[in-house]
């Protein structure tokens, strides 16, 4: 007999999805590792290419001399890893190429509508943080899941390529979180 006060037990038992028919693959789909990894490497090129392009209009609109300092500094190891990546091509024998990323795209333009949606100072320095930490810990989950590929499929020199790029990403990431903690959020409440 249930107490008033009771916890109600809830069911553990998941309901199974409703079925759907299967999304059929395109013409030109990955059918193996070795073309998923290669896929995902054309995606992070666009991605990059495109943060390289971003990073200094983020820095010209942030204020806070650190944060101004990490993107620049961020600048410039993205383009080692656009060129790392590169080297990563010529490992595979393949020619370096771009596939727009529709995820780093969408990063990308709400980093430019956070920037046109705040007043410079504290609080846009806080959402330009923001909205680079949501680019960062898409490149670290990229990089991570790529590094894993790269070592299931022998690529050593790819793989070293990844894991020094993924160090950095996650650098970068640890920096930006110091930076946002040493007062720049508690400015922004006031700002």
């Amino acid at each position: 007999m249930a107490t008033k006060n009771a916890p109600v037990k809830k069911s553990t038992t998941a309901k199974a999805p409703k079925t759907t028919s299967k999304t059929p693959a395109k013409k030109d789909a990955a059918k193996n590792l070795s073309d998923l990894f290669e896929d995902g490497l054309k995606d992070i090129y666009w991605a990059e290419k495109a943060l390289a392009k971003a990073l200094p209009k983020m820095h010209k609109n942030a204020t806070e001399p650190k944060l101004k300092t990490a993107i620049a500094d961020h600048l410039e190891e993205t383009k080692e890893h656009v060129r790392r990546l590169e080297g990563c091509f010529k490992a595979l024998k393949k020619r370096a190429q771009a596939k727009k990323c529709d995820a780093m795209e969408g990063l990308l333009e709400e980093g430019k509508s956070i920037i046109e949606e705040t007043k410079p100072g504290a609080v846009r320095d806080a959402g330009i943080i923001a909205a680079a930490q949501k680019v960062e810990h898409y490149e670290i989950a990229t990089y991570g899941t790529l590094a894993a590929y790269a070592k299931v499929l022998k690529e050593k020199d790819c793989l070293k390529y990844l894991l020094s790029t993924l160090d950095e990403e996650k650098n970068c990431n640890n920096l930006l979180t110091k930076i946002a903690d040493t007062n720049l959020n508690s400015k922004a409440i006031n700002d």
